[in-house]
């Protein structure tokens, strides 16, 4: 961290002498106005006005301390800063994170704060008075967990800051708790589980029991693979072009083992296919797009770069294996299509099975399975029943599924006062775009640069579609909802002319 500004840097001239270290009688617990603990709501709003027009504490929170003391602004700067990493870290958008951060500075009684947050660094600036200078700390994010349960401990402790229950010490010790925690499933639980959700992605597309086997094999070995790798430190790119390498050679196998019934076409696609669902960064996307409707533009651009990263890694793990297959005689056709939706019970289970795995894989909390198993089974309802059953357009029948995803999930979050990427993150695993993605590899493999190109848009206006839906459905439940307390309108850029 960076410390700015003279010895006064530190202290609050509204409440006396601040100091650098806790008071032997500790600190003062902040006590807010009782059934206002939406933190997020008042929070976002903020985080689009200058800090000039923002309100003090005693008109957002009413957080003063009491008691004589000051708190000591360094060691809330440190939490604030620690808190954003875990947040940033687990995958929470960049606007999330800065409401998280000033929810923490204004409840103990910091006015006057910017936070800034990017794809790698976070800060935050404070200035106790308009003629003292800033005090301003930093700190960079060096590597990303994806642990849903710890996510859910960090808003929880942010709703106990917020809420006057947690003082400066108790949320430096919840905190610590929170990083010692081991993660809920265990490396070969997730094995399993990213084999259960390849077997489950196979049959929404049209594979059989044997298939179903076949993926969910491909797929363990394929993370194992990866977890080898991470363990001896390679970057993520070659743990995904490797994971991509069993998924892809199995589907090669199944179309060369004449012994199954309809091995080749439909069922050796099924195998890639579903091989793919367990490794689309389907995660990062909708963070990506996220953070650039919200307007912050570094950090979208950042993520994006980082989806694209890890699909060309897929891309050449299974591109490899592709070109030996066909050398070695393998009828992969990329003109075949997947089966129809001629099992609609069948493969709404398996949507349901498949987001149940992807739950598992972002080590959800136990009590947000069933929840997030059951969004997922809407979604792939809707979208069945608009694209398959009424023939609607694939890209719009995506969106309108995703936008119920993410009006459910933002339900289900203010609900319990915690992330929405839980309930949405897993939900969208059934509608990732695995085929469209297989099958302009198999083309561009085949010397059909046209036909691949045209799959490979197709994929990506379907992950776009994804994650503008799920967006769209967020902002629905926040317009619809009320916001309790006289908070302002959450401002947003005004732009009409292209200038």
């Amino acid at each position: 961290m960076t410390g700015g500004g003279g010895p006064g840097a530190g202290e609050e001239p509204e409440a006396g002498q601040g100091s650098a270290f806790t008071p032997p009688e500790g600190i003062p617990v902040v006590a807010l106005p009782p059934g206002d603990a939406r933190w997020q709501d008042r929070m976002r709003t903020f985080v689009r006005l200058p800090v000039t027009e923002r309100p003090g504490p005693e008109a957002a929170f009413a957080a003063r301390p009491e008691g004589g003391h000051t708190v000591s602004v360094p060691r809330v700067l440190d939490l604030t800063l620690r808190i954003g990493e875990l947040l940033l870290a687990g995958g929470e958008g960049a606007e999330d994170v800065e409401a998280a951060m000033l929810g923490v500075a204004y409840a103990y009684g910091l006015a006057r704060v910017e936070p800034n947050v990017t794809f790698t660094l976070l800060g935050i600036s404070y200035q106790p008075s308009l003629t003292d200078p800033p005090l301003t700390s930093s700190r960079t994010v060096r590597r990303r967990v994806t642990d849903y349960t710890r996510l859910a401990a960090v808003y929880r402790l942010v709703d106990g800051i917020t809420t006057g229950e947690a003082t400066l010490e108790d949320a430096y010790r919840r905190l610590a708790d929170i990083r010692r925690n081991r993660h809920p499933y265990g490396s070969w639980l997730l094995t399993g589980a990213a084999g259960l959700l390849a077997g489950a992605a196979s049959l929404l597309v049209g594979g059989n029991l044997i298939i179903f086997l076949a993926a969910g094999v491909a797929a363990m070995l394929g993370d194992r693979l990866a977890w080898l790798l991470a363990g001896r430190g390679i970057p993520e790119f070659y743990q995904f072009a490797a994971a991509a390498m069993p998924a892809a050679a199995m589907g090669v196998l199944v179309d060369r083992a004449h012994w199954i019934p309809g091995a080749a076409g439909v069922q050796s696609s099924a195998v890639i296919t579903g091989g793919l669902f367990a490794l689309l960064p389907g995660r990062a996307l909708v963070a990506a797009v996220q953070d650039g409707l919200t307007g912050f533009y570094i950090t979208a651009s950042a993520r994006l770069l980082e989806v694209i990263y890890l699909v060309v890694g897929i891309v050449i793990g299974v591109t490899l294996i592709l070109y030996a297959g066909v050398h070695f005689g393998a009828d992969l056709n990329p003109d075949q299509a997947i089966r129809a939706y001629d099992h609609p019970w069948v493969q709404l289970v398996a949507a349901m099975v498949l987001t149940l795995a992807f739950a598992v894989l972002l080590q959800c909390e136990r009590a947000v399975l069933p929840l997030a198993t059951l969004n997922g089974g809407v979604a792939w309802t809707v979208f069945g029943v608009l694209h398959q059953q009424a023939g609607g357009n694939q890209v719009a029948a995506t969106a309108a599924a995703a936008g119920l995803v993410g009006l459910f999930g933002q339900l289900m979050a203010r609900y319990r006062y915690v992330s929405v990427l839980p309930y949405v993150t897993a939900a969208i695993g059934p509608l990732l775009p695995g085929s469209a993605t297989y099958f302009g590899l198999l083309a561009f493999t085949q010397n059909h640069a046209s036909q691949g190109f045209t799959q490979l848009t197709r994929a990506a206006a379907l992950a776009l579609a994804l994650a503008i839906g799920v967006n769209l459905g967020n902002e629905i439940a926040r317009l619809a909802l009320p916001t309790p307390g006289p908070a302002a309108p959450r401002r947003a850029a005004k732009r009409t002319r292209g200038f």
